[in-house]
């Protein structure tokens, strides 16, 4: 992002009637880059669980009005503030950015970098469909500028000159953007309007597949997590020494299907009695657990798991799924995402036995979500 010129004095309510005629009552007219975002009824969820549902302009208007003319002048008319001068460009806490206009997040502070370009700078963005890219050919160049994913608020532009994984540099406004700290309240907006899970049944490849089939459920992702070795590869899980397992991220609208419901269905998915092991498949990295987040899924798992070991099905079975708290999930490599529904392969998990347990036959399968 270049020093732009700076706009003469406008009041608050020039600059948003100026501003606003990229907008329609729908929305933004720019469109998200995003590839994995999920449609569920009127709402658009993205993978971290935040509604991207387009803000509308009446929406924005209310909200402008309580922003400073700076950051309506930034947001709404395109504009860029002075290099070096922006309260958020040496920013060291711990927490994450949102957007200043929607508060949707956008940048976590583990992903923030010092560019020397004078302006906020980071290399990944939450998840996508977060951050919308558009072509910009003005001041007689090519760039690519940035607004936010679902008010359309301009940010600043992505460069691709940043560094490792993804190389990769978001250059912001710091007016543009909302800082809270790790721990902070956050407010409307900025909290996720979906839950999210976490389930470790063996070969994540058809826990995955499962999970997608469920009405209620907005994404699922393959992954690693409970382990001690960060940005872990395939190779590194699959040699057995980073701790972690291959577990799935379900994201889920609660308000369809609740965490108890999802974890009675995983308990059937696989079995929960084989330590260290599913199938063919052996190691640490297999193992049967449950990752909560949070004192309400903790409950709910416990109480499933409970009931589950007194059943009948499990008579003179020990279950030995893992019931922890949440720790760090790193995504897969993207071949392992969607396998089963690419390649059309078969798993070992048992969907018919898992869809009977929560009152499902397997005929309704549904892939609504998804």
């Amino acid at each position: 992002m270049s020093s732009l010129p700076v706009i003469g004095v406008f009041t608050a309510s020039t600059i948003l009637s100026l501003a606003l005629f990229t907008f329609t009552e729908e929305g933004p007219v720019s469109t998200p880059t995003a590839a994995t975002n999920v449609d569920a009824g009127n709402a658009k969820f993205s993978s971290a669980g935040f509604d991207l549902t387009p803000w509308t302009k009446s929406q924005i208007e209310e909200r402008c009005k309580d922003l400073t003319e700076e950051q309506i002048r930034i947001t709404q008319a395109s504009g860029t503030e002075r290099p070096f001068c922006g309260t958020l460009l040496d920013n060291k806490k711990d927490g994450m950015y949102c957007c200043v206009v929607c508060r949707l997040p956008l940048f976590e502070s583990t992903s923030k970098f010092t560019s020397g370009t004078g302006w906020p700078s980071f290399y990944r963005a939450l998840a996508e469909g977060h951050i919308a890219e558009i072509e910009d050919k003005s001041h007689g160049m090519a760039r690519t500028e940035i607004r936010c994913g679902r008010c359309g608020a301009h940010l600043g532009h992505v460069f691709p000159d940043g560094p490792p994984p993804t190389g990769r540099r978001y250059c912001l406004n710091s007016e543009a953007l909302e800082f809270y700290e790790e721990g902070d309240d956050l407010p409307e907006g900025a909290r996720p309007d979906a839950e999210i899970g976490f389930f470790a049944g063996g070969c994540f490849w058809g826990v995955e597949h499962a999970f997608s089939l469920l009405p209620g459920v907005l994404d699922v992702v393959s992954g690693y997590q409970q382990g001690t070795v960060d940005r872990p590869t395939y190779k590194e899980v699959c040699a057995g020494t980073t701790g972690h397992t291959e577990s799935v991220k379900v994201v889920f609208d609660p308000d369809v299907v609740d965490f108890g419901t999802l974890c009675k269905f995983f308990m059937y998915l696989h079995d929960p009695t084989q330590l260290n092991r599913q199938g063919p498949d052996r190691g640490t990295q297999y193992r049967s657990g449950i990752y909560t987040v949070g004192d309400t899924q903790l409950e709910a798992a416990r109480k499933i798991l409970s009931e589950v070991q007194a059943s009948d099905d499990f008579a003179g079975r020990q279950i030995v799924t893992e019931l922890e708290a949440a720790k760090t999930f790193w995504p897969a490599e993207d071949y392992h995402q969607d396998y089963i529904a690419k390649t059309g392969r078969s798993c070992h998990v048992n969907i018919p036995a898992a869809l009977n347990a929560i009152g499902r036959d397997s005929s309704e399968r549904s892939n609504s979500g998804r």
